[in-house]
């Protein structure tokens, strides 16, 4: 799958350095617990070094910010948060050892920014972990903790999706929208669990 983009513009460049600043002194300041106007400006400066040393390629960000999804989405992943806490502390107390199995996930919007993303909110939640992203494919391939049978797994690889869907809804473009609202073939109507 090729996916040649469309040189970036002088505006957008800026934009996409800005919010890479806006990201790295927000790192820094909650890295040292401390949202002071000193910290900050000195988080800009370190954050600005790190770019000049170390350039980041831009990123394009082609779809819009809907706080309605962002509100969604931030309430279902602390719920899932929860539930995969206490689903991993089970499992700690359950006597054997659970079963575990990687599941590959091929996402609807293969897009650098959106795997990134969907990947560090599977790899946040407990019992889940990133083991290889294939860029080409657009595919994640996920550790999962606790496997019962193949129906769970399926049921896992279906929360992906619908965690994708939920990115989707909360920062995507038109056309990201109905791709992840288009069924694909081999899809279950099936909720995860």
């Amino acid at each position: 799958m090729s996916r040649l983009q469309a040189p970036l513009t002088r505006r957008e460049r800026l934009r996409s350095r800005i919010t890479a600043v806006i990201g790295l002194v927000l790192v820094w300041d909650l890295l040292w617990g401390d949202f002071s106007l000193l910290n900050t400006v000195f988080g800009v400066l370190v954050a600005t070094a790190i770019l000049v040393v170390f350039p980041l390629p831009p990123v394009k960000f082609g779809g819009r910010l809907r706080p309605v999804g962002v509100v969604r989405f931030a309430a279902r992943f602390l719920f899932d948060l929860v539930v995969a806490s206490f689903q991993v502390a089970l499992l700690a107390f359950r006597p054997g050892r659970p079963t575990n199995a990687i599941v590959a996930v091929r996402l609807r919007v293969p897009s650098d920014l959106n795997m990134t993303l969907v990947a560090e909110a599977v790899s946040l939640v407990p019992g889940s972990l990133i083991a290889e992203a294939d860029h080409q494919t657009g595919t994640l391939y996920i550790h999962m903790l606790g496997v019962r049978d193949e129906a769970h797994l399926e049921r896992l690889r279906a929360g992906v999706l619908l965690l994708e869907a939920r990115l989707i809804r909360a920062i995507g473009s038109d056309e990201e929208l109905r791709k992840v609202s288009a069924p694909r073939a081999g899809d279950r109507e099936e909720s995860p669990s």
